[in-house]
């Protein structure tokens, strides 16, 4: 029986243009199902839930926005908006806008989005509160690229503030300053992006899906594996393996619950709490880790607003709670009716 919420809404869906769902999905491609299932999957799930949904395309123009605000009288806007104007970062100028137009909305705050986007702001943040981090440099495009002494290989090179593994694949690893000085010169052109180089810690990929404002709901930690790849291959989270539906089933890609002792999730439980709270963010993320053999974790990134599709990882380990997917949208949906935005600074 699927979940029915006890308020009808009004939803206007915010979604980059280019990923509005148009059509049957199953009329497209399954590269093109892959990066539009979210849209699709939310669509079909506030409808499920009762209420009336608008989906908006956003992507170079607030009107856009302003107009659907003004025409509809939305209570919330579901927004799914990855970037602005082809910029990944400027998707908090656009929460800034729904937030000056008094709209409430799902998913993190501008502040939140600010500091989780900058890789390097992240890590600088946490190690100050004695958070584990890998070590790491940023290389912005204009200056002379020299790697620190401190930073001994392998390193992986990728950009500061692209999101979805944009620019990342086996290349991305290197062993000596040669390769390092090719691929920070690869992201600057490929990306247009400032480029951030961190220490390659070997062990578990590990994410950890986050949720609420104040009081906070973690979600069962959950592992990527590839049980294709060969021995002394890199396991790391390139753009084909998040994107690439042929190179999964080749990889032999998984994901599913990781199975930790539990002092162990207890630990990433209450580290996860923290570092979404230090980062001030709200609504919903989900934090990525390495866990080596020793249980040590370190945050590699905190991502606001993550891919929320049916079978993507953050929804299922929900599921896995015990959350099916309509009423997990309809907690973010209260989120954020509730969130309050003279929310203290931690």
């Amino acid at each position: 029986m699927t979940y029915q919420a006890k308020k009808k809404l009004r939803v206007i869906m915010l979604a980059d243009e280019k990923l509005l769902p148009k059509g049957e999905i199953d009329e497209l491609s399954e590269k093109q199902r892959e990066l539009r299932k979210t849209e699709f999957d939310v669509k079909e799930a506030i409808e499920a839930l009762g209420h009336e949904i608008w989906p908006i395309g956003v992507s170079d123009d607030l009107s856009t926005i302003r107009g659907a605000i003004d025409a509809f009288k939305p209570h919330i806007a579901f927004n799914l908006v990855q970037e602005f104007q082809g910029i990944s970062s400027f998707d908090q100028h656009v929460v800034s806008y729904l937030e000056l137009r008094r709209q409430p909305y799902t998913g993190c705050n501008p502040r939140g989005l600010t500091l989780a986007r900058d890789k390097g702001l992240t890590k600088v943040i946490l190690s100050h509160h004695g958070l584990s981090v890998p070590g790491f440099a940023i290389f912005p495009a204009r200056g002379k690229a020299r790697r620190p002494e401190r930073l001994a290989f392998p390193l992986l090179v990728k950009s500061l503030t692209e999101e979805g593994s944009v620019g990342i694949s086996g290349a991305s690893i290197v062993h000596d300053d040669e390769k390092l000085m090719e691929r920070i010169e690869f992201i600057h052109r490929t990306t247009d992006s400032t480029a951030i180089v961190e220490q390659y810690i070997e062990g578990r990929e590990i994410y950890v899906g986050v949720m609420g404002n104040e009081r906070l709901t973690v979600l069962e930690p959950w592992e990527m594996s590839m049980s294709e790849l060969s021995p002394n291959a890199p396991l790391i989270a390139s753009d084909r393996a998040k994107w690439d539906p042929e190179y999964q089933r080749q990889m032999g890609l998984k994901t599913g619950p990781a199975g930790f002792a539990k002092p162990l999730a207890r630990r990433l439980t209450e580290l996860s709490k923290q570092i979404y709270s230090l980062l001030g963010m709200s609504g919903y993320a989900r934090l990525d880790y390495r866990v080596t053999k020793e249980g040590q974790a370190y945050l590699l990134e905190a991502n606001p607003n993550p891919q929320i599709a049916r079978d993507e990882d953050f929804a299922q380990s929900a599921k896995h709670r015990g959350l099916e997917y309509e009423e997990l949208l309809q907690r973010l949906l209260q989120f954020g009716m509730s969130y309050k935005k003279s929310r203290r600074i931690p």
